[in-house]
């Protein structure tokens, strides 16, 4: 996408704060790379859920607005002793998938789900590997592609 077409583009970020030092690194890279891609820091709008299932809540919410061109998720679920990663995990991905069909806006789906909490932090280190960078590219990316078809 031109720097030109980038600079209108409006994109909403939903945070988990939950796992924050993973999460806030995400979020900080991602809002980085729509920066340099063109897009205006006015047109980036930031919003904190307490976890991931709170997100597609608060994805629900801004799709609605029909304010966004797309909506990035971020968040990381990490395996614990019990069931509940594959809960959280699985209901956030569904929620965010309802979410995205019913309103036909793009939510890019970024929630970490992970064994171990270092392969989280691998995914979000300060390096050209961090999740958010891809979150970035990927919501500018469906965004042009369903400006081509017409949408």
């Amino acid at each position: 996408m031109a720097p030109r077409e980038a600079r209108r583009v409006r994109v909403g970020i939903i945070r988990a704060e939950y796992n924050a030092e993973i999460t806030r690194s995400l979020e900080r890279k991602c809002v980085e790379t729509l920066l340099a891609h063109g897009v205006s820091a006015a047109n980036i709008k930031r919003v904190e859920v307490p976890g991931c299932f709170e997100i597609p809540l608060a994805a629900e919410r801004l799709a609605a607005l029909k304010r966004f061109d797309a909506l990035v998720a971020l968040g990381a679920v990490i395996r614990g002793e019990t069931h509940h990663f594959d809960l959280v995990a699985n209901e956030c991905a569904r929620g965010v998938m309802d979410v995205m069909l019913r309103h036909q806006v793009p939510v890019i789906f970024e929630v970490l789900a992970t064994y171990r909490k270092r392969d989280a932090l691998r995914r979000a280190a300060n390096d050209r590997f961090n999740k958010g960078i891809e979150a970035a590219e990927a919501a500018l990316a469906a965004i042009a592609a369903l400006r081509a078809t017409g949408k």
